[in-house]
């Protein structure tokens, strides 16, 4: 019988909402990108700064010399020249003014730029002078650098701060390739730690369907290997502990069929007609008993018959011809299959095991012929008084009976149906009880497409 699995926790109906991932991988990678996040960050603003600090180094550099030339070139012209020269020599940065120093904040001698010594050094012998002030209508933050030419003219530098640039595309192209690369990094780095994990929550789940699945791979970090160990340590326990009930079931069953029929021996020579009619007749529920005690244990510890390509409808006309000729009121109906990879003989002991079950709590039998999702399904229906849906997935455990709402009369050791989920199983197939609208119950059977052979 297939179970389904939900993999992850969903978010509870009655919480307001989901804050945060809720697997491994999730979680993971929400950190991981945070980290990213907060180191690219800092990184950029580090690199833009830095960036902006070398523009300004670079353009008061270019000033200083550019000063020097100049008053150089304005010592050597008229006075009557000047401005219409300086008007010639504006920069984008900064412009030449023939005025004094306005008022503002004046840097003392140990102002150490690089710019200020060279200019400094250009100048050498003439008064320099320094100040920061704010500029213009919009008052915007500028240095104001005053000399005096030979003829003792005022000369001034008015020098606008640079204002922050934005980084070129093929920078933040740059950074775009690079975070999507460390993203992509990100999500295999986490997807390779957490597979192991979900591998191994993929066989824990498995486990409880087949016991003899292939083990394991004990591989991956120490501490995933050391978890893969255990498990599997764990599923060859539960694989002995398994055979050996199987083979104390088998061995009580056996051994019960000689006192069994050495009882049935005594009992033949009663005198007592009525105690001997009794006594047969425990005797036969204890056979009984006794014989699907050794079918249940045959189901459990039998090897597993090969898969083949078999074809569904021929086996379910031979199946229901057999019940029919022995005078058992089964039919078939339904569409056509065709073929599929299945045990035939581990179905059809399937199917005969619900048939029974059906003429026995149902009095008849019909067999339907059904796909769902493309997948092949045989249906076996009766007309019996069903079953309470609170008892419909606890009328599968071995010994479970629930005559009250059958038919009480017809007894049964209640290992019919323990036996037809074992079998399922065997199939890769799915075992579902359900009440009909109409009366009786019906038991569905998909044949899945995943069979080991």
């Amino acid at each position: 019988m297939s179970h389904h699995y939900r993999h992850g926790r969903r978010c509870d109906q009655r919480e307001p909402r989901c804050r945060h991932p809720r697997s491994l991988f999730g979680r993971l990678t929400l950190i991981w990108l945070l980290g990213l996040a907060v180191v690219l960050s800092v990184s950029s603003w580090l690199y833009l700064g830095e960036r902006g600090r070398a523009a300004r180094n670079t353009v008061f550099e270019h000033m200083a010399l550019d000063v020097v030339t100049v008053v150089a070139l304005m010592d050597s012209l008229p006075a009557s020249e000047r401005m219409a020269s300086l008007q010639r020599l504006q920069r984008s940065h900064y412009r030449f003014v023939l005025a004094p120093l306005p008022e503002g904040k004046p840097l003392g001698e140990d102002f150490a730029h690089p710019a200020w010594i060279r200019l400094r050094d250009g100048l050498a012998g003439r008064p320099l002078e320094i100040r920061a002030a704010l500029s213009g209508d919009h008052r915007h933050p500028a240095l104001y650098v005053g000399t005096r030419l030979a003829d003792g003219s005022p000369f001034l530098v008015e020098a606008m701060a640079p204002l922050p640039t934005t980084p070129p595309a093929r920078t933040l192209a740059a950074m775009a390739a690079l975070v999507v690369g460390v993203i992509l990094v990100t999500l295999l780095a986490v997807r390779i730690a957490t597979r192991p994990l979900s591998r191994l929550a993929q066989a824990a789940e498995a486990l409880g369907e087949d016991l003899d699945r292939p083990p394991l791979a004990e591989e991956g970090p120490v501490e995933v290997r050391r978890a893969a160990v255990a498990f599997n340590w764990m599923q060859t326990r539960l694989r002995g502990l398994f055979a050996e009930r199987t083979r104390i079931l088998a061995a009580v069953s056996h051994d019960l069929q000689t006192p069994i029929t050495r009882l049935r021996l005594r009992a033949e020579l009663m005198d007592d007609e009525m105690l001997r009619e009794k006594m047969l007749a425990d005797l036969s529920a204890m056979q009984a008993l006794v014989e699907e005690g050794l079918a249940y244990a045959e189901s459990a510890a039998a090897p597993q018959e090969e898969a083949t390509l078999t074809d569904l409808d021929a086996l379910a006309a031979s199946l229901v011809a057999d019940y029919t000729d022995a005078g058992q009121p089964v039919s078939l109906a339904g569409l056509s299959l065709g073929q599929a990879r299945t045990r035939p003989r581990t179905l059809r002991r399937l199917l005969g095991n619900l048939i029974d079950n059906a003429l026995k709590f149902g009095g008849s039998a019909e067999l339907v012929l059904e796909r769902a999702d493309k997948l092949p399904v045989i249906v076996v229906r009766d007309h019996g008084p069903g079953i309470p849906e609170a008892e419909l997935d606890k009328i599968f455990e071995p010994f479970y009976r629930l005559e009250s709402s059958r038919n009480r009369e017809s007894g049964g050791t209640g290992l019919g149906l323990a036996i037809a989920r074992q079998l399922a199983a065997a199939l890769g197939a799915e075992l579902s009880l359900r009440n009909r609208a109409e009366g009786g119950l019906e038991a569905r059977v998909i044949l899945g497409t995943d069979l080991r052979a």
